[in-house]
This record gives structure tokens, C-alpha cells and sequence, in this order.
């Protein structure tokens, strides 16, 4: 990566704080922060106090990062290119983003604020902070560092009495909702492998496999989405009749082990050969034999792009 920094000063003259770059690019101080630490970029400068400063040259770079994010291109493919790199990366895809935040309610940069706002059961902040977050982030960094983070902290909530199970409910909703609308552009480009998403009989949540959903479709994976509950041989017949290469399960930790493999024996057996059955969630098993385990989001990126750029004959029973 090309050093699109300024030279290291001790007086910080006519640098930005971290702050006031974020303010002037819309990328968040805490995204600024871990760009640094994963990718080296952007390089801060620092007061003799420690504080972050940079160099305003940066800022066009940054808004150019910020576009491609927007356009589903990785954080890691995007933050550490150069300005030619990011070029070329911005003129293989149309402008217009899949979602556009609202512009009168700007992203905190904090989980915090989204936290407020899901107490306050405020739908449209919470959406419109959530697709800001989107915008800057990409697909996965969203989800490691916005969406799973969140759950979370609500789950805790509830957990120790802070929040009850209403709050639980609106935030699961609400950020299903945003990741089917955000994974809808996407499914109208996809030219790769089919894969059927579903969960098995007894596993109701749905925020998981909308998650992975929205990773393989943004990878260039056609999706056909079946939702929660499906039955064996339902979820069977329908990888058959449609060709798929693939049938994608997210496995909660609260799912019944013996049960879930049990379901899983079935389905393999009841499946053809080259379809690989993809299982990702805290609760899914360790299977051999046309089993492909993710370990999270970022390894499921990867392998549904290899996968993509294949073509839909992908020979899908090769693991990782």
C-alpha cells in the first residue's frame, strides 16, 4: 500500500484530529481505529499528548474508500489499496449503493447511541444508523463489527435484568428486516452456484442465517432463502429440484446436539452427492463428508467468492 500520509510533525499544524476526520469523511472513529490496526491506513501522526492528528490529503481517499464500501467491495480489498487500485476497483461497479443511509440522522460511530435507540424501541434510528454503518463498513466488518456486537450486548442485557425480552425481539426484527433489504440488490446480481438457506426443524431464529444469507449473495452467490423450520426431506427436495450447489444451515447454541445431527444424517443421505451442506452458527457440529464448517464470516466470504468466481458448475464438495 502506497503512503498517503503526510510526513510525521511535532506541532500537528493544520492536522485533523481523529475526530474531525471522521466528521469530514463519515467513516467512524472506532473504523478509522481498526483500519490502523488491520491495515495500516490511514497512519496517524501524533501530538506529543498521544493523540491521533492526520493529514487532510487523506480526506478524497477516505471518501473514495467509504463509495466502495457502499458498493459492496471488502474493507480489505478497498483500505489498504492505492489510489489507482481503488480506481479500478470503483469503475468495475455502478454507483449507486444498495442502500443509502438516511443523511439527517448521521452514524454515532458508537454502539452505544444504536443501544439507546433500541431501548427507545426507535425504529428509524436504529435503521437509519445501521445502513450508515453498512455504507462504510461492507458486508462483513458490518457484521463482525456492528450487528453481531450489538445482538449481543442486548442478549447480555436481557440476560442480567437490564432489558427484557421485548428489546430482544424489536433489535432481532428490525436488523432481519435491514439484511433482507440489504441483501435484495445482490440476489438481482448474483451469476454464481445456488444455495438453498434455511434452518433445521426447532430452530427458530432467523437473524443468523439472514447474516449468511446476506455474505453469500454479496460474494455472487444466488440465494434462495427458505427461512426457519424446514423439514429434512422439504429442504431436501428443494436443493434437488432447483440444482443447488449448496444448502447453507445456521445452527444456534441453543439447538439440541444429538437432534441437530441426527436432522443433518438425513439430509446428507437425502442429498446429491456434489452438494455440499454449509453449516455455520455457535451450535453447528463438527461433520465429515460433505460438510463444510465456517468458522465465521470472513471465512465464508472467502469460500463463497472462490465458489462464485467458479461459476454455477462449482464443484461445491471441494472443502476449503
Amino acid at each position: 500500500m502506497r503512503d498517503r500520509s503526510s510526513p510525521h510533525t511535532a506541532t500537528g499544524a493544520g492536522k485533523l484530529s481523529i475526530g474531525a476526520l471522521a466528521r469530514a469523511t463519515g467513516v467512524p472513529v472506532e473504523t478509522l481505529r481498526t483500519w490502523e490496526q488491520r491495515y495500516g491506513f490511514p497512519v496517524a501522526d501524533r501530538r506529543p499528548s498521544g493523540h491521533r492528528i492526520y493529514s487532510p490529503t487523506i480526506v478524497p481517499h477516505l471518501r473514495r474508500v467509504a463509495d466502495a464500501l457502499a458498493r459492496g467491495h471488502r474493507a480489505a480489498a478497498v483500505v489498504p489499496a492505492s489510489d489507482a487500485e481503488l480506481g479500478r476497483l470503483l469503475a468495475t461497479t455502478a454507483p449507486d449503493a444498495p442502500l443509502a443511509p438516511a443523511p439527517s440522522i448521521p452514524s454515532s460511530g458508537s454502539l452505544d447511541d444504536v443501544m439507546e435507540a433500541v431501548i427507545a424501541f426507535d425504529t428509524g434510528r436504529v435503521t437509519s444508523m445501521m445502513l450508515a454503518d453498512w455504507g462504510r463498513l461492507g458486508p462483513v466488518e458490518f457484521l463482525e463489527t456492528r450487528a453481531v456486537p450489538l445482538l449481543e450486548r442486548v442478549g447480555r442485557g436481557w440476560a442480567d435484568g437490564r432489558l427484557d425480552i421485548r428489546h430482544e425481539h424489536f433489535l432481532s426484527e428490525r436488523l432481519a428486516d435491514i439484511l433482507r433489504s440489504l441483501r435484495m440488490p445482490f440476489d438481482g446480481r448474483a451469476t454464481g452456484p445456488l444455495a438453498v438457506c434455511a434452518t433445521l426443524p426447532g430452530e427458530v431464529p432467523a437473524v443468523g442465517l439472514q447474516m449468511a444469507a446476506l455474505i453469500l449473495a454479496a460474494a455472487g452467490v444466488r440465494v434462495v432463502y427458505l427461512g426457519t423450520e424446514i423439514p429434512v426431506l422439504e429442504l431436501a427436495t428443494a436443493a434437488r429440484d432447483l440444482g443447488a450447489r449448496m444448502v447453507a444451515l445456521s445452527v444456534s447454541a441453543a439447538a439440541d446436539g444429538p437432534t441437530v445431527k441426527r436432522f443433518l444424517t438425513r439430509l446428507r443421505l437425502s442429498l446429491p452427492r456434489p452438494v455440499t451442506v454449509v453449516l455455520g452458527g455457535q451450535g453447528a457440529p463438527d461433520l465429515r463428508g460433505g460438510f463444510t464448517k465456517m468458522a465465521g464470516f470472513t471465512e465464508l466470504d472467502r469460500w463463497a467468492r472462490r465458489q462464485a468466481s467458479a461459476g454455477p458448475l462449482v464443484d461445491a464438495t471441494q472443502g476449503l
